[in-house]
């Protein structure tokens, strides 16, 4: 298997990404947007979830596509990204139509980064919904990663956190993409570092090249022991056709990525959630074969873009921050 051009979620045809960030609060917004919808469902196995429209995910109900979906940091105050980004999509008459009505389907799920020395005084509204709008309007198939949009104010048990992506394409051609927010409970490294966890599915050097330690250490450590809300949230997806069912189980066979990829994942206080989509841009010819690479292949981005996001994000500039990878181990 190799990485695709950019090695990004965009690498799926008919997804753009956007972010925005406001470095005082120490927040921001990730928007991943369809062209011109998707089909997709989610996984939702932290203790401690939230988000927004992802009802009309599961298999059984009636919303049969999206326009977009949001990962974006600020807890429950975070949840006002989503109207943002409806307010884009409405003025360009993209939606679900209701008679004169449009209403674009855009769920979302966000992270608990409130605790990173920020300035979270914002006044009576949160910034959530200028921010998602403003990453809206930045959707490119190229976007920047670590200490960026929703990652912008993401940390780890032991370093900065980000926004991390990854892409593949299976042995029948199709691309499979993660795009994630790394805010996790538990850390990326083995130990006390430098090795990622991840380091068994790293394709070239795209998160340093170090290969596994000799000797693996299963030490345990968590955030803010006794503990601290936090969140790992994603997006992983493909140019396959596949139904909402079929997308469901990619993204139940994606969430494996975050233990491949964190010691630990799915908490108590974690609100760990994947969404999965499918572009369907590609047939599967051998629907079972393909959808089986393609459940595992998405597994595997998700654990390398967990590394990706930790290895390229930088501190923030706040007394007692949380060091970044490179600060720690770059030299």
């Amino acid at each position: 298997m190799i990485h695709a051009r950019r090695n990004l979620i965009t690498d799926v045809e008919g997804i753009l990404v956007g972010n925005a960030e406001d470095a005082r609060i120490a927040t921001g917004v990730t928007v991943a947007l369809f062209e011109p919808d998707a089909v997709a469902s989610a996984a939702i196995t932290g203790g401690a979830p939230a988000g927004r429209d992802q009802e009309c995910l599961a298999p059984e109900a009636s919303i049969e596509s999206i326009h977009g979906l949001i990962l974006a940091g600020g807890s429950g105050y975070g949840l006002d990204a989503a109207t943002g980004a409806q307010a884009w999509l409405r003025e360009r008459g993209r939606g679900v139509a209701f008679g004169r009505t449009i209403i674009p389907i855009v769920p979302q799920a966000i992270c608990f980064d409130l605790m990173n020395g920020g300035d979270k005084e914002w006044g009576r509204f949160p910034p959530y919904r200028d921010l998602a709008y403003a990453a809206c309007d930045r959707a490119e198939r190229t976007f920047a990663l670590g200490t960026a949009g929703g990652g912008f104010g993401a940390t780890t048990a032991d370093l900065k956190g980000g926004l991390g992506s990854s892409s593949v394409v299976t042995s029948t051609g199709h691309t499979v993409g993660a795009l994630v927010v790394v805010n996790a409970i538990g850390s990326a490294l083995v130990g006390d570092g430098p090795h990622f966890w991840a380091s068994p599915w790293e394709i070239g050097a795209e998160f340093g090249g170090l290969g596994a330690p000799a000797k693996p250490s299963t030490a345990l450590a968590w955030k803010g022991r006794p503990v601290t809300p936090a969140t790992t949230i994603a997006i992983v997806a493909t140019d396959a056709k596949l139904t909402k069912a079929q997308a469901k189980r990619m993204a139940i066979a994606a969430s494996g990525g975050l233990s491949k990829g964190l010691r630990l994942a799915h908490a108590v206080w974690d609100g760990d959630t994947v969404f999965a989509a499918s572009t369907g841009r590609r047939e599967m010819p051998d629907t079972a074969t393909d959808l089986i690479e393609i459940c595992a292949l998405a597994s595997d981005c998700l654990a390398r873009a967990i590394a990706r996001g930790v290895y390229e994000a930088t501190p923030l500039p706040f007394p007692g921050a949380a060091p970044s990878w490179r600060d720690r181990f770059g030299r």
